[in-house]
C-alpha cells in the first residue's frame, strides 16, 4: 500500500482557490444535476493541475459577463467527477478521461457524463538541482515509480536512495501516470503521496534525492526551485523537454488532454462558459498559463 508523506513539512499545501464574482451568492446545486438547471451560478471542481487555468478562465468570464458568478476549487479529478455525480458542482475539471465505472454511476443516476477537451498538458519530471542525472526514459521512470530502481547510481547518479514523490490517488495526474508510464503496474510501496502540485515542487526543492512530476502549466514555477528533466520515449529516442511545441508535435511522449466535464450536454450559462474557454480569447489564456491550445 502507498504511504502518505510525513517527512516533508509542507506536504499539506493544498492548491485550492475560490474565485467569486460580484453577482448573486452561489446556490447549492440540485441533487440530480443537469447543465440547464445549474446554470444560474457556475461551480467548477476538480483537477489541481488545471486550477490556475480554470481560475483564469473564470476571471475572464466574470469580467465579460456582468453579474456572473463562477467558483473554482481543486481537490483532484476524481473528486471533481464525484461532485458532478452528486450534484454539488456544475462542471468538473479533469486531467484524465472519465472511466467506465464513473460512466456506470452516471447512468444509474440517469446522467451521461460529457467530456470536452479544452487544452493539452504534459507531465513534467522534476528533480532537485543538485541531482546530476540529466535525462530519463519512460522505462526508467516506470522502474523508479514501481520500485525496481531504488538508488540513483542505477541511473548514472550517486549511490543515494531515490525519494519517490507522487500525487495522491484522487488526482488525474496520478491516474494518467499510472496508465501511461507505469502501464497500470502498482506504484512502489515507498512512493510518498502528496495532495498538491505545490507540495511536490517544495518537497523536491527540499530533498536533494527526490523525484516528482507536475503538470506543464506549473513548469515555469517549478523551474525556479527544481530541475526539469527531458524524457526519452525509449532508449533509442532523443531526450525531449516538455514545451508547448513538443507537446503539440507529439515529440514529448508523456502528454494528455485536459477536459471540462458536464452532466449531459452543456446548456445555458454553462455552455456559454465552456464556449468562452474554447474561444480565441480563452485559448490565449491556455498559452499564457503554460498549457497547449486545442484551437
Amino acid at each position: 500500500m502507498n504511504r502518505s508523506l510525513t517527512l516533508f513539512p509542507l506536504y499539506a499545501l493544498i492548491s485550492a482557490l475560490t474565485v467569486l464574482g460580484c453577482g448573486p451568492k452561489q446556490q447549492s446545486a440540485a441533487p440530480t444535476p443537469s447543465s440547464e438547471d445549474r446554470s444560474s451560478a457556475i461551480t467548477i471542481k476538480g483537477s489541481d493541475t488545471m486550477l490556475h487555468l480554470v481560475t483564469a478562465w473564470a476571471d475572464a468570464y466574470m469580467k465579460s459577463h456582468a453579474g456572473a458568478t463562477v467558483s473554482v476549487t481543486g481537490g483532484g479529478s476524481g473528486t471533481g467527477i464525484a461532485s458532478l455525480l452528486n450534484g454539488t458542482t456544475s462542471i468538473c475539471a479533469s486531467s484524465r478521461d472519465v472511466n467506465e465505472e464513473e460512466q456506470k454511476l452516471a447512468a444509474q443516476k440517469g446522467l451521461t457524463l460529457h467530456p470536452i477537451v479544452v487544452a493539452r498538458d504534459a507531465i513534467t519530471i522534476v528533480v532537485n538541482p543538485a541531482n546530476p542525472v540529466s535525462e530519463l526514459s519512460v522505462e526508467q521512470l516506470k522502474k523508479i515509480y514501481t520500485g525496481a530502481y531504488t538508488t540513483w547510481d542505477q541511473l548514472g547518479g550517486p549511490a543515494e536512495p531515490i525519494v519517490v514523490l507522487s500525487r495522491e490517488s484522487s488526482s488525474g495526474t496520478y491516474m494518467f501516470f499510472l496508465e501511461h508510464v507505469l502501464n497500470k503496474e502498482d506504484y512502489s510501496s515507498s512512493a510518498m503521496l502528496l495532495p498538491a502540485t505545490s507540495a511536490i515542487i517544495q518537497s523536491v526543492s527540499d530533498s536533494p534525492w527526490a523525484i516528482g512530476y507536475v503538470g506543464l502549466g506549473y513548469a515555469e514555477e517549478a523551474a525556479q526551485k527544481v530541475k526539469i528533466l527531458p524524457v526519452k520515449k525509449d532508449a533509442q529516442s532523443p531526450a525531449v523537454m516538455p514545451t508547448e511545441a513538443t507537446v503539440a508535435s507529439g515529440e514529448y511522449s508523456i502528454a494528455r488532454p485536459l477536459l471540462l466535464v458536464t452532466a449531459g450536454e452543456p446548456a445555458g450559462d454553462i455552455k456559454a462558459f465552456i464556449d468562452s474557454c474554447l474561444s480565441p480569447e480563452g485559448q490565449k489564456l491556455v498559452a499564457a498559463t503554460g498549457y497547449v491550445t486545442v484551437k
